[in-house]
């Protein structure tokens, strides 16, 4: 598909941009778990699990947040500050950061800055701790 110009991308509401986020996110830990070692696909699923929790993905975005652009920080606000109803399992300050940060991912995808996610996927998983382990 032919990428989105920013202003084409932020016509989308941020939960919209969090929906797809959510998935470009998942993909790119399960392929960096894929190539860090080739293990049982059920020790990969655990892995996979403590990378994409609200509570990695919110610690993520704080990490983050000092790396992007005037332009990308708006992006991520909007999603943080969105209405969507947060799952009991989660606080909701993580669920609102991971979905700023779903919702980052999610246009930096559309509009096909494939290059810069990876410089900010490379930043979350080069500095960061799992949960269980922190």
């Amino acid at each position: 598909m032919e990428p989105l110009t920013q202003a084409q991308a932020r016509q989308y509401s941020p939960m919209a941009l969090a929906f797809l986020g959510d998935s470009v996110y998942e993909v790119m830990v399960r392929e960096y778990l894929l190539r860090q070692a080739n293990q049982p696909a059920a020790k990969l699923h655990d892995q996979k699990v403590q990378l994409v929790c609200a509570a990695f993905q919110a610690a993520a975005a704080e990490r983050l947040l000092p790396h992007l652009t005037e332009d990308e920080a708006g992006v991520y606000k909007r999603g943080r500050n969105a209405n969507n109803t947060v799952p009991r399992h989660t606080s909701a300050q993580d669920y609102h950061r991971a979905t700023g940060l779903e919702s980052l991912f999610g246009y930096l995808h559309l509009t096909g800055a494939g290059e810069r996610l990876e410089e900010l996927f490379e930043i979350v998983m080069h500095t960061g701790e799992t949960p269980a382990e922190e």
